[in-house]
């Protein structure tokens, strides 16, 4: 008789389910695993043998027979140890056969039967309760499953919990959900001294999802406006902190199985490489834009990161998702961010200053900036110069508004926009509205299109420049509290496309 218990492998996001089989058959003792497992996987064996033996239960003088099924699907990672002993168990008796068919579990054992916590319970509880199966798993991954509420978590300490659990000795409680982490808001806005301009394409950004570049010299202020970005940005909805939650439960990155409402802020180092960006190594995981998700990626120091690097993130600004291709493994991730970036005007970073300057410029800004492709450059919503601030002007006093009053009018501009998009399919803010919902909802008036329509002449706009500059003056134009786009809003979102000469 065959023994099943359920699992899942994961590809990408998505947990794909695999059931495990288990036969033990007269023959030589031996203990085989098959379908396709990894090195991980293939030293379950050991584990398993090792943790039953703790609990004096010794395994029969015969062979046993473990199988993976689909067997052409890759299995990866400690996960496999649970479900594994959950087949062996029901096919040597001890537990119930039907218990064990109607759960999916997942669980790393080590050698005296402790479960230890494993990543991915997040979207394994999403594969258990599309399967209508309970979802078992290790103590400490169990409030992070709990979150998804769609099936019955059950969280062990170790197998010896579980096997009492099954036998009805001690049966489980249901696992609750961890708490709900906001981060406190440490950094305002009000700290900046000065970049008023600077500051108003910050809530721009913010308010439509719009991808800002700031140009400036060393100690401008670009990296600590970046910085409060957060503080100005609307906590994830419930969906949004799922999607977001999924990727960082397969990164492992869920504290104690809380769920963080507080939108990502990734800040990668220049000397990223692209796997680290955009995805992939040894098992294809999540890059910074995925992690990034439904929230910032913050790119310092733009043009140090090499060419190829910043060449990956075109189609993914653009489609909202990356498919990362590797010889074993073809897996996709959503990555729905908002780029910042920042960067000097030149590799000195004084090229504005003709006494600070070096010999080589005009040049030498030229070629730095250069390393930024045209067509990369011209995915970038907003652009925005951040001049020096003078020093007599940093002793003054803080002013201006704070975060708090900034992230109000930002979640009213916000609300706005996802009443607009309720029945829009792919679209939550201004910055995803394409085709017939872009000249829907961004039709200028009169005066606007004519002036737009000189602008692109002049300075000779792409489609996506045009249409980039129609959303961005939407967003301007909800801040606004208008439901018409007028000219005012369309000067406006112009200013901040062709503020750069990186334009021309």
């Amino acid at each position: 008789m065959v023994a099943r218990a359920y699992t899942v492998a994961f590809e990408g996001v998505e947990a794909r389910s695999v059931e495990v089989q288990c036969a033990v058959t007269p023959g030589l003792p031996a203990f085989s695993l098959v379908g396709l497992p990894d090195k991980a996987v293939s030293e379950a064996r050991d584990r398993v043998r090792t943790a039953l033996t703790s609990m004096a239960i010794a395994l029969p003088s015969k062979r046993i027979t473990i199988n993976l099924s689909p067997a052409d699907l890759p299995k990866e990672g400690s996960h496999f140890d649970l479900p594994i002993a959950l087949a062996l168990l029901a096919a040597l008796e001890i537990i119930p056969h039907d218990a064990v068919e109607s759960t999916c579990s997942l669980g790393e054992l080590s050698l005296d039967g402790t479960l230890i916590p494993v990543i991915g319970a997040l979207p394994a509880a999403m594969a258990a309760a599309r399967a209508d199966r309970t979802l078992l798993c290790p103590q400490g991954s169990g409030a992070e499953a709990a979150w998804v509420g769609a099936t019955q978590v059950i969280g062990a300490a170790t197998l010896a919990d579980v096997v009492r659990h099954y036998t009805g000795q001690s049966p489980l409680p249901p696992a609750k959900p961890g708490e709900v982490i906001t981060d406190p808001g440490g950094r305002c806005l009000r700290d900046v001294k000065g970049q008023e301009r600077a500051k108003r394409a910050l809530e721009i950004a913010a308010a439509g999802r719009h991808h800002l570049m700031m140009v400036g010299t060393p100690g401008s202020g670009k990296s600590m406006l970046a910085a409060r970005l957060p503080g100005i940005l609307p906590p994830l909805t419930a969906p949004e902190a799922l999607e977001t939650s999924m990727i960082h439960s397969l990164a492992g990155l869920l504290d104690e199985g809380g769920i963080n409402r507080t939108r990502p802020f990734r800040e990668p180092h220049h000397t990223a490489s692209m796997a680290a960006i955009v995805g992939g190594g040894r098992r294809a995981g999540p890059g910074e834009i995925s992690l990034a998700h439904n929230g910032v990626l913050f790119m310092d120091e733009f043009p140090e990161y090499p060419r190829a690097v910043l060449e990956t993130l075109r189609q993914p600004i653009e489609t909202g998702e990356v498919v990362v291709a590797r010889a074993n493994a073809h897996v996709k991730y959503p990555c729905r961010f908002m780029l910042v970036a920042a960067a000097n005007p030149c590799k000195c970073g004084y090229l504005p200053d003709p006494a600070r300057a070096c010999a080589r410029a005009p040049q030498c800004g030229a070629d730095y900036m250069g390393r930024i492709s045209g067509p990369l450059m011209d995915r970038f919503d907003l652009r925005v110069e951040v001049p020096p601030v003078a020093f007599t002007d940093l002793d003054l006093p803080a002013s201006g508004e704070t975060s708090a009053q900034v992230a109000t009018r930002v979640a009213a501009a916000r609300s706005v926009q996802q009443a607009r998009f309720e029945r829009q399919t792919g679209m939550r803010l201004n910055a995803d509205a394409e085709g017939e919902a872009l000249e829907r909802i961004a039709t200028p008036d009169a005066e606007g299109r004519a002036f737009l329509t000189k602008v692109a002449e002049r300075f000779g706009l792409s489609a996506r420049g045009y249409h980039r500059i129609l959303r961005v003056a939407r967003t301007i134009a909800d801040m606004d509290g208008s439901a018409e786009m007028r000219h005012p809003h369309i000067a406006e979102a112009v200013s901040y496309r062709l503020s750069l000469a990186a334009e021309t």
